[in-house]
């Protein structure tokens, strides 16, 4: 898969943990409130109107173009910061701690510690009258992913951080497409079964405060194994207690 091998560079539990971390922006507090009127803009229709059949298949397909447009720009900078990090093999195991230490404080601020200022700010960018159409809704895929960087900044970064230590193109694409797939399924899941899923996100929104802290330790973990050089010897664990996952790709 990717054209590389998955026992290398403990990519198997990075990868898992960029498909988490992908949902976890999903249910951040800049994203998962405006799901519904995205899914309705992009496709053309009103809310209301996407709990009939046709608006919702409307829905869907805008949404599928959606996530593609924000996937391109993931898989873009995957593999930009990996080949940044590549030309920095000479320091690949400072880079590697460097990168554990950042994510340790990105999840410091998600758990409450303390609290980034810029990190909280959103910028977004808006694709005007793209609504309705397959290539509208690509731009705002677009749109989207530069536009919420600033919100998505500790998750991405934490992201971008593992693909930068990795040293390789494939790896880096790889790992951000997990984390794509992570932010981007769970739309094409509300647009395919929307509204019988207005409960579930009801009560994700309630509870968001909770996630951000779920979100904030497991980033506090994976960065403290990075800085203590624990991760691989976790991958290799996993691969051990779960011999199956070595046949994945």
């Amino acid at each position: 898969m990717f054209g590389i091998d998955l026992m290398d560079a403990a990519f198997l539990p990075a990868a898992l943990i960029a498909l988490a971390a992908g949902i976890l922006s999903f249910l951040s507090p800049c994203v998962l409130p405006i799901v519904p009127p995205y899914l309705a803009y992009m496709g053309g229709v009103s809310v209301t109107e996407m709990a009939g059949g046709g608006a919702r298949r409307r829905a869907l397909t805008a949404a599928v173009f959606f996530v593609l447009g924000l996937s391109t720009v993931f898989l873009l900078m995957g593999m930009s910061i990996s080949a940044l990090g590549r030309a920095l093999g000479a320091w690949q195991d400072t880079l590697t701690k460097a990168s554990g230490a950042l994510i340790m404080l990105f999840g410091a601020h998600f758990v409450g510690v303390y609290r980034i200022g810029f990190l909280d700010r959103e910028a977004r960018m808006e694709a005007k009258d793209a609504g309705g159409s397959a290539f509208g809704a690509y731009l705002l895929g677009l749109a989207f992913a530069f536009g919420w960087t600033p919100c998505l900044g500790p998750v991405l970064a934490a992201i971008l951080s593992m693909a930068a230590s990795g040293g390789d193109v494939s790896r880096g694409a790889a790992l951000l497409a997990f984390y794509a797939a992570g932010l981007g399924v769970p739309f094409l899941l509300v647009a395919a079964f929307f509204p019988g899923l207005r409960g579930v996100m009801g009560w994700m929104r309630r509870h968001m405060g909770r996630i951000e802290k779920i979100s904030g330790l497991l980033l506090w973990t994976v960065g403290l194994m990075m800085l203590t050089g624990q991760f691989t010897a976790f991958a290799f664990w996993l691969l051990e207690t779960f011999p199956a996952l070595a046949a994945i790709g």
